[in-house]
């Protein structure tokens, strides 16, 4: 199939997109960037938007820098783009390893790290990413800008707080101190297939016990989020097999898990377990 018509909108600044899409957003004008979710759903008319407004022609989104304490991925920064560590230290290698759990090396060059967050699919590596760290979201509309932290910008399958009018412009991640350890495991069923379970974990070693632990899940829940039970079993803790075990039973424990014809919440709720374990093990590896 081909997609429904659309009329095509190409900016070339931030100010001119948002001033389209203020025109065109009850119109169910949607924004291109990657393309990658978007565009299959177009294919087979899933989605028949009026308008799309491609923000690849604003090279202000192109943006990738450290703002002080925060790494800045402007909404047109590619998947591929952390191929290789972007920044130094603890977050330049998070970001490298899971980036390679994103479908294949085809859509890594074109799908974009803003354009996944925006989609919201429970899946997402990126969302799971920007819910542990505790990112912050900048938007833009023609009347101004705001900031979404990450624990107020997901909503739910596919659901953000991010309104039809408003442009997600960058991505604001926190550098994680030098001596941050980190673990991160994703259970599919192929390579490159949507994950079915994953982990992201962060911790601190201070006189040889954790300290200031971040444990979150996603795959399983309509929205990825940290688990503050997994956190409690953790602090304090030796990094050890005991207390890995505590914080993935926590964990499990704490979810609210989907539940369909594929895969039940049964089985969603002892993967958690899994990956948050094998994740926290990586940590210490």
């Amino acid at each position: 199939m081909k997609p429904a018509p659309f009329r095509y909108h190409a900016p070339k600044t931030i100010e001119e997109a948002v001033a389209i899409l203020a025109v065109v957003a009850g119109e169910d004008g949607r924004v291109l960037a990657g393309g990658q979710s978007l565009v299959p759903i177009m294919a087979v008319r899933l989605a028949r938007p009026a308008h799309l407004v491609d923000i690849n022609g604003v090279k202000a989104l192109e943006r990738l820098a450290v703002d002080g304490d925060r790494l800045s991925i402007g909404a047109c920064v590619r998947h591929a783009a952390f191929h290789k560590p972007v920044v130094e230290g603890p977050l330049g290698r998070l970001l490298c390893q899971v980036v390679r759990h994103i479908a294949h090396y085809p859509i890594r060059t074109r799908g974009t790290f803003c354009g996944s967050i925006a989609h919201a699919d429970p899946a997402s590596e990126w969302c799971l990413v920007a819910a542990a760290l505790g990112a912050d979201m900048v938007v833009r509309s023609a009347s101004g800008a705001r900031t979404i932290p990450a624990k107020d910008f997901f909503r739910g399958i596919m659901t953000t707080a991010l309104k039809d009018n408003e442009l997600l412009t960058e991505v604001r991640l926190p550098i994680l101190p030098a001596d941050t350890r980190f673990g991160f495991y994703e259970f599919n069923r192929r390579a490159g297939d949507f994950a079915l379970g994953m982990a992201l974990v962060t911790f601190r070693l201070r006189n040889g016990v954790i300290s200031e632990p971040r444990v979150a899940v996603g795959g399983v829940e309509p929205q990825p989020r940290r688990i503050a039970q997994a956190e409690q079993a953790l602090t304090g803790r030796a990094p050890d097999s005991q207390a890995f075990e505590a914080a993935s039973a926590a964990a499990a424990a704490a979810v609210e898990p989907l539940d369909d014809a594929a895969t039940s919440a049964a089985y969603r709720r002892d993967l958690v377990r899994t990956v948050t374990r094998r994740a926290l093990e990586q940590a210490i590896a």
